[in-house]
């Protein structure tokens, strides 16, 4: 079953959206009955009018209206007030008006089909929008209270933005799109007031389409703790911590809690009525009232984003505002192969790319990448190949492309002798240590071409995916680390200034070792703080805070440098195989690099000290 028809029979296979699939239709064609018995009113209204004025031989005549002979005297008067008046009124009117962007489900070219890499949050919103679209039957048929807030969370680039659009598509409804932070104002209480306009929006757009779907992208702006820290202290909590609120932040956030708790909010007329029959039944015995009307229904869903979730006010995420909340994770190796094939079926491509084994290749080296990340990538692989004189990318485009992104761009600098050598040699010492300690990983790129901060590097990484490591492919990590700093002590007598960003590397391993996961002897965890007193981010620097702990890492990063520099003192063949052949090209990629190692490996006496068999695997990983 294709994607489409899966979102198709989704959509279809629910008894409650059969039954209720007319609720919003049904109040678009009243509000399409109400329009056209209006237009039929006025147009005869106008009609019998001209009719009544001909009829009676006072036909109207068109023209400017009889002024006065000295009216020419109070026109600069009459001017200047109006103007006055614009520039009294005009910005008032517009620092009032909500901030949203109306676009008609027409204009949304993405629908749930189109949607890739997001199956559990498309499954979630489809039994959203299943509820939505038969709202009249689940409330008073079955009971139950429609969601009417769903939070996304998650990275920026994950698809929460082109999720809501997708939704608004499908359930056939105006989307209404607003930025948190465009709902501030420089004058006090205009926020409060462009928020009641957005969702007073939300209500008309709902009563006459049947539906609307609302988006704020980025709520942390408008909707962050009510807690937070800033310069205005507050009594201290039960626990006494101290407590502060950010000026004015408290009225937003109320205002914005109330109309999530408001949606169905009396129309003027409605109130106006209500008052009237308040007044009359004053006057009227008991029990003999005028009976009032409950507030009409608006079916208004409300979408949020953020990336933080965490500092939003708790108020907000209870049940009855926000009643879902999906978080938006990095695609998986599945996900990121539908998105590739769904990008590649739109972007120019040579036949090379329509291989099975180089999309699921794609797919694994793309790890850690975003839906836009991957898009992103195609569009630059693209650019390469135009300037290159090609009208479709290549798999080396994409994988240049790939370089560039994650590591910088090639600069042309011109080493020293000595200082080439040294790079090579250091480089040189990464490769043979992932190759010999690195089990079940593969080596991508080792290079010597100086990019942003680095004058050279070595790119390598998991076979498969993986999301969890052992404690010897952590300690492995770290002698990998360490080897360029141990080449250049056994090759070169003394290391140089390159292996600063190895250290650096290499020590937040190690720390991360002994304060979180309790691997070097202790169990004590660094990040188990107790909350509100302290923060949880900086592990490294709690860590090296610590008398005994701070020994435990240094222990650590001892011995694995020992470890490395034994395994390269073994294989120094190997070490000067690969900065040979650095020296000579510069750079090696993928089974470049795999050649050297078997070509120097095939010189050696009969039992070979390293497993001919092991092949290692990569994605950028700079020192």
């Amino acid at each position: 079953m294709t994607e489409t028809n899966r979102i198709i029979a989704a959509l279809g296979e629910s008894k409650l959206l059969q039954a209720g699939v007319a609720d919003v239709h049904r109040v678009r064609d009243r509000t399409r009955r109400r329009r056209l018995l209006r237009a039929i009113v006025v147009i005869g209204g106008l009609d019998l009018y001209l009719w009544s004025r001909y009829s009676n031989g006072r036909p109207i005549h068109p023209g400017l209206p009889h002024l006065p002979p000295d009216w020419v005297q109070f026109a600069p008067a009459i001017v200047l007030i109006v103007l006055l008046g614009l520039v009294l009124v005009i910005p008032i009117i517009s620092s009032s008006r909500s901030p949203h962007v109306k676009i008609r489900p027409e204009h949304i070219d993405v629908g749930l089909a189109d949607v890739r890499g997001l199956d559990a949050q498309v499954d979630e919103v489809i039994r959203s929008l299943n509820v939505f679209l038969g709202y009249a039957t689940f409330r008073e048929v079955l009971g139950g209270n429609p969601r009417r807030g769903i939070l996304f969370e998650g990275p920026p680039g994950t698809g929460k933005t082109y999720l809501a659009k997708a939704m608004a598509k499908q359930a056939g409804v105006p989307f209404l799109f607003a930025s948190a932070p465009a709902f501030q104002s420089m004058w006090y209480g205009m926020t409060s007031v462009k928020i009641r306009a957005f969702f007073r929006a939300m209500r008309k757009a709902a009563r006459k389409e049947g539906g609307a779907i609302g988006f704020i992208e980025e709520i942390d702006a408008i909707g962050s703790d009510r807690g937070g820290l800033s310069m205005d202290a507050r009594p201290a909590s039960p626990r006494g911590i101290s407590r502060f609120a950010a000026p004015g932040t408290s009225g937003v956030v109320n205002e914005l809690l109330i109309q999530l708790q408001s949606f169905d909010q009396p129309l003027w007329r409605e109130r106006v009525l209500g008052r009237i029959a308040e007044w009359v039944s004053g006057y009227l015995p008991e029990g003999r009232s005028i009976r009032v009307g409950q507030p009409r229904y608006h079916n208004v869903l409300l979408i949020a984003a953020t990336n933080r979730a965490s500092v939003l006010d708790s108020a907000l995420l209870r049940p009855g505002r926000f009643d879902r909340q999906l978080y938006f994770d990095l695609p998986t190796k599945h996900g990121r192969r539908d998105l590739i094939d769904f990008f590649l079926t739109r972007k120019s491509h040579r036949v090379e790319l329509d291989s099975e084994s180089e999309r699921e290749r794609l797919a694994h080296d793309t790890l850690g990448y975003t839906p836009v990340m991957i898009e992103h990538l195609f569009d630059e692989a693209l650019l390469l190949a135009l300037r290159d004189g090609r009208d479709g990318m290549t798999i080396s485009d994409v994988y240049q492309a790939k370089l560039t992104e994650e590591v910088g761009l090639a600069q042309a600098v011109t080493y020293s002798e000595a200082e080439r050598r040294a790079v090579a040699t250091h480089e040189a010492g990464h490769a043979t240590a992932a190759y010999v300690l690195g089990k079940g990983r593969r080596l991508e790129v080792l290079s010597i071409i100086k990019r942003r901060a680095t004058l050279g590097l070595l790119a390598h990484a998991e076979v498969e995916e993986r999301f969890t490591q052992s404690k010897t492919e952590l300690e492995a990590m770290v002698a990998i680390a360490l080897g360029g700093m141990a080449a250049e002590e056994v090759f070169l007598g003394e290391s140089g200034s390159g292996p600063g960003s190895d250290l650096s590397s290499a020590t937040q391993t190690a720390a991360l070792m002994v304060g979180a996961l309790g691997m070097a002897g202790s169990l004590i965890s660094y990040e188990a703080v107790a909350e509100g007193m302290m923060s949880r981010t900086n592990l490294v620097g709690k860590v090296l805070g610590d008398g005994e702990a701070r020994a435990r890492v240094e222990g650590l990063l001892q011995e694995q440098k020992e470890r490395v520099r034994d395994v390269l003192t073994e294989n120094r063949d190997l070490v000067e195989g690969l900065r040979d052949a650095l020296l000579a090209r510069d750079e090696l990629v993928g089974e470049e690099i795999l050649a050297v190692i078997h070509q120097t490996l095939a010189r050696r006496e009969p039992d070979p000290v390293i497993d001919l068999t092991n092949a290692p695997s990569g994605s950028a990983a700079p020192d």
